[in-house]
């Protein structure tokens, strides 16, 4: 190292760390953790101490949370060659046995993946997203009460067929079941500093009888789930395979390439596949589910902006046919709503956890080598500066003279940030339009009424976790005409 860079590197040590609760001796801040809607209260530390960033001690483990925009641009994306490593969590990858999404090889994982569906080819999926959503319509109208189920059943039919190209059952499908009850272990454990083995790694050689150690039997359960949805779909596909029956989809293809492929000559190898297939599903199945179910309570909290939406949408259609993508350019009301569902309740408030490789410096802070970096997704889609009034449901805010205003920051913190942000958001986006429009061409969403005709006042309240979900709420989903039944049951995969 020359003297300059020495010198540098001793006056940048010499800097404070970015502010933060007041620090226990080794505890740190662990206990100020919150076990609820962290991403709140990291927002309003934010404002407390003036800062963009802020910094805890984790047992002794650094966190920097990130809460705003200027400091995401600045540090996840234009300095992401630093900040862009995953964060081990014993709790995560040891432990409950996903390191198939976490773990050290996600950048074949994210190669893989974007060959196959780069932003040009997310149109390919379009044919598949309109039957899927068509599919939905009719599970609505059959089962009106039931509608989170449904967005279960579509995201999780729609998933399989793309990465294993397996059909599932009607209902009830044993594939889908156990990946959403293993996705929902994931939203638990993967919080940082919710578990104490996470800044104590030693941990988690303890064994499961010791008193205090109940996380090990936890963790052990969840681990049969984890690894469960990402091997039996993968070897139902392989079986298919042998037998020659399997249909195209991300597995089969790629398993084909290898096998076609000269020793040594694919960048990828069969565990990639079985990682990124399984890393697809997690990745694509509980955020749009949570962010369909949000569209609906924004429909109940806001129905003057569905009956926008649904005036839009019959200027186009004429009510004589479901909207498509190439109506698109002409529903910029309806992209409003899609972009203000996302801001508005976010299902994931934060960004995977980065991990800083070396040590860095931002306004005048000294930001620690190792710490692990959070983006507080939350806290930037609800910037007043940005986003005035917040918490209310307004898509106006995204538009200007009835079209698209290009001023407004898109809500793509929903995704991530930097060379982490999900290679998938083109594809995820284009499946909640298009069954955002579907349904909105079709039904009316309205407040459930009681026997008593009083109307039923959804709570607005959400299951916390790394994936944000409503908790379960009544609403009244009723076919807008015969017309729509017509539509309605002309659609889907018949």
């Amino acid at each position: 190292m020359s003297t300059s860079a020495l010198l540098f590197a001793v006056k940048r040590s010499k800097l404070p760390l970015p502010p933060g609760p007041r620090k226990l001796p080794i505890v740190g801040n662990l206990f100020d953790v919150p076990e609820t809607l962290q991403w709140e209260t990291y927002a309003r530390w934010s404002k407390e101490y003036n800062s963009s960033i802020i910094h805890l001690d984790l047992a002794g483990k650094s966190m920097i949370v990130i809460n705003s925009r200027d400091a995401a641009e600045s540090l996840l994306e234009k300095r992401s060659s630093i900040y862009s490593d995953r964060e081990d969590f014993p709790m995560v990858n040891d432990l409950t046995g996903w390191d198939f999404v976490f773990g050290d090889e996600w950048r074949i994982q994210r190669r893989l993946f974007e060959q196959s569906f780069s932003v040009n080819a997310s149109s390919k999926l379009e044919p598949q997203q309109c039957l899927a959503s068509g599919d939905l319509l009719k599970w609505m109208l059959s089962d009106p009460e039931d509608c989170i189920e449904h967005f279960k059943q579509m995201t999780g039919e729609f998933v399989m067929s793309l990465a294993y190209g397996i059909d599932v059952q009607p209902s009830n499908d044993p594939y889908v079941t156990l990946a959403h009850d293993a996705i929902g272990t994931l939203g638990i454990a993967a919080i940082p500093g919710r578990y104490l083995v996470d800044s104590f790694p030693i941990l988690k050689h303890v064994p499961s009888w010791f008193p205090g150690a109940g996380f090990k039997w936890q963790a052990h359960e969840w681990r049969k789930l984890a690894r469960g949805m990402m091997e039996l779909p993968f070897a139902e596909t392989k079986r298919q395979m042998e037998l020659g029956i399997a249909r195209s989809s991300f597995t089969s293809d790629n398993l084909d390439v290898l096998k076609d492929a000269d020793a040594g000559q694919a960048f990828f190898q069969e565990r990639h596949v079985v990682s990124t297939a399984g890393t697809m599903y997690v990745g694509a199945t509980h955020t749009t589910v949570s962010t369909l179910a949000t569209f609906i309570l924004a429909m109940l909290a806001s129905p003057e902006a569905q009956k926008k939406a649904q005036l839009e949408i019959d200027a186009v259609t004429g009510g004589e046919a479901l909207p498509t993508f190439q109506d698109r350019d002409s529903l910029p009301y309806i992209s409003a709503i899609v972009k203000e569902v996302l801001r508005w309740k976010n299902a994931a408030p934060f960004a995977v956890p980065h991990r800083l490789t070396v040590e860095d410096e931002y306004l005048g802070y000294r930001l620690p080598a190792g710490s692990i970096v959070i983006g507080n997704a939350w806290a930037l889609l609800h910037d007043e500066s940005v986003y005035p009034d917040p918490h209310a449901f307004k898509p106006e805010r995204f538009l200007l003279s009835g079209q698209l205003n290009p001023a407004i920051p898109d809500p793509e913190a929903a995704f991530g940030f930097g060379r982490r942000m999900c290679p998938g958001r083109h594809a995820a986006t284009s499946s909640i339009w298009i069954a955002v429009a579907y349904m909105l061409a079709t039904f009316d969403i309205q407040k459930a009424v009681d026997s008593d005709g009083q109307i039923i006042e959804p709570t607005y309240e959400y299951v916390s976790g790394l994936v944000n979900t409503p908790v379960p709420f009544k609403c009244s989903i009723k076919p807008r005409s015969p017309q729509a039944i017509a539509l309605i049951r002309a659609s889907g995969s018949q």
